[in-house]
């Protein structure tokens, strides 16, 4: 049996993660094939649709998403098309398309998760600069502080803190891909970190402590990790997947000074070497039987 790995462009062998999961594959009698979602073709010219893969003569019964690359919006649309209609074509895509629009949009994210009743930052999402100007000189009007973010984005780039010490100017729609997400600090006083909880079919699989020099703590902005074993950020971690409907995530969590949980962020496509490095549990192997399960449920 082979499986696709799609993988971003920039990342073709897959790199830590691909060789993690690879292994895991492997282990149960499974061939990896890396695979960019652009080399991928919907064909409709005959009676009944088609998807073209490279190296595949016919669909797979799984797929795993490891990446997708950045792009147009129209190429962005046509590589989220290809996993819904692998989907529809009867293969188990492994994060399907929509827990992926559900999560990449931090915007999304934030409105599900706050539906659900789970405990996350105020936010607000707007394309007027003057409406966020606005709202950022009304919060720190009222002592609030506030995270200005990228809408679509990872590891801590281009993430900016807005205080009365150092309000920034509030940047031209152009810098922010004309998308303004604005998010309440959660003030953890001087002790700068946050927790990563990877959880796997709404089980926790591992939990660490990422400290960092600042008030960032991504480990690839050099945060140190810990591992973790509150109950309490973990059972809030599984209420954040269970509220974005997802296979397997990384839910960051953050406690305020009051001791109160906070969820930051859900990750659908998210790293996992630093959680690794101070976990017992093979984390590729997890997903991996999670996915061959599925498919044969």
């Amino acid at each position: 049996m082979r499986v696709p790995i799609f993988t971003d462009e920039a990342d073709q062998a897959g790199g830590w993660h691909g060789a993690s999961l690879q292994q895991a594959f492997a282990a149960r009698g499974i061939e990896v094939v890396f695979v960019a979602l652009q080399d991928c073709v919907i064909d409709l010219s005959d009676s009944r649709p088609k998807m073209g893969i490279p190296s595949f003569d016919c669909l797979p019964t799984m797929a795993f998403v490891r990446g997708i690359a950045a792009g147009s919006l129209q190429q962005v649309v046509t590589r989220l098309n290809v996993l819904h209609v692998l989907g529809m074509l009867g293969v188990q895509v492994y994060n399907d398309a929509k827990a992926i629009e559900r999560t990449v949009d931090k915007g999304m994210t934030s409105f599900l998760l706050k539906q659900a009743g789970v405990a996350t930052p105020a936010t607000w999402v707007c394309e007027s600069r003057h409406v966020a100007h606005s709202i950022i000189q009304q919060q720190i009007a009222s002592h609030h502080c506030l995270v200005m973010k990228p809408l679509f984005g990872s590891q801590g780039q281009g993430v900016r803190l807005l205080t009365a010490d150092s309000p920034l100017p509030v940047p031209k729609a152009l810098f922010v891909d004309g998308v303004y997400y604005l998010q309440s600090f959660i003030d953890a006083g001087d002790s700068y970190h946050d927790f990563r909880v990877f959880v796997v079919n709404d089980e926790v699989v591992a939990t660490m402590r990422r400290s960092g020099a600042g008030w960032l703590n991504n480990v690839a902005q050099g945060a140190r990790c810990v591992s973790e074993s509150d109950r309490s950020i973990g059972l809030l971690a599984i209420d954040a997947a269970k509220a974005l409907a997802i296979d397997y995530c990384g839910v960051d969590i953050m406690r305020d000074q009051s001791g109160k949980l906070w969820v930051l962020e859900v990750n659908s496509i998210p790293a996992w070497r630093g959680l690794q490095s101070v976990s017992d549990v093979n984390i590729a192997q997890v997903m991996v039987d999670d996915l061959i399960q599925k498919t044969h449920a």
